[in-house]
């Protein structure tokens, strides 16, 4: 796990890959130190060509790449190298459709009334880059060590009427957010149960973040 490593973290440069919110709230929340630099990723990877597990790490493996490419080459605020770039995305999946952000309000009610009374998939697909021993300074994406995986949460809606629906899109919560909801907020009604990782569910795993990261300083791949 990463509280015995927290001091050595916080004297780091780390970077967050993602503009979402609710990932650096539970970042912050863990204790960690990082600035965040959005990656201008089209998130357009052909679904057909992956399943949801594999469309979300592959998203985030482009996010978190064009990023690092951005800061090798000097197109962002410079500074050390980073030692860890952190990335990710997030999708819900049902009758093996990916669901990712609506478009419009009556995509979202479009998503949310295929949710409704049933159980869903909520895949988050997390890349971890560091820094490769010996790299220098200057180098690309490249020289840096990719470490993936995909945390899955199995979510059950309850039964939602139309307007509870209609109620809740006109709230506008449901924008931004895959599966046209977020469970940390009013949509948490909705939810009968969840198996898995709740952090998960929000939009970034803890647990296993906390776990991988410790394990790649353990093994000396990320170095304090």
């Amino acid at each position: 796990m990463l509280v015995q490593h927290l001091p050595q973290l916080l004297t780091q440069r780390i970077v967050l890959a993602s503009a979402s919110p609710r990932r650096h709230d539970l970042l912050r929340l863990l204790g960690l130190k990082f600035e965040v630099i959005p990656s201008t990723f089209a998130e357009d990877l052909p679904q057909g060509q992956h399943t949801p597990g594999s469309y979300v790490v592959e998203t985030a493996r482009e996010k978190g790449r064009e990023v690092a490419t951005r800061l090798a080459t000097g197109s962002v605020p410079a500074g050390a190298p980073p030692a860890l770039i952190i990335s990710a995305d997030t999708v819900v999946e049902i009758d093996g459709e990916i669901l990712e952000k609506p478009a419009d309000a009556a995509d979202a009610i479009r998503m949310l009334t295929k949710l409704s009374g049933r159980t869903q998939l909520v895949h988050t697909g997390v890349v971890l880059f560091t820094q490769l021993a010996g790299a220098d300074a200057g180098a690309t994406d490249s020289a840096m060590k990719e470490t993936s995986f995909c945390e899955t949460t199995r979510v059950h809606f309850d039964d939602l009427t139309a307007a509870d629906i209609q109620a809740y899109v006109a709230t506008g919560e449901c924008f931004g957010k895959a599966g046209a909801y977020g469970i940390q907020g009013p949509a948490m009604q909705f939810v009968k149960g969840v198996e898995g990782c709740y952090q998960n569910v929000v939009g970034f795993p803890i647990n296993s973040f906390a776990r991988r990261l410790g394990q790649l300083i353990d093994e000396g791949h990320l170095q304090l």
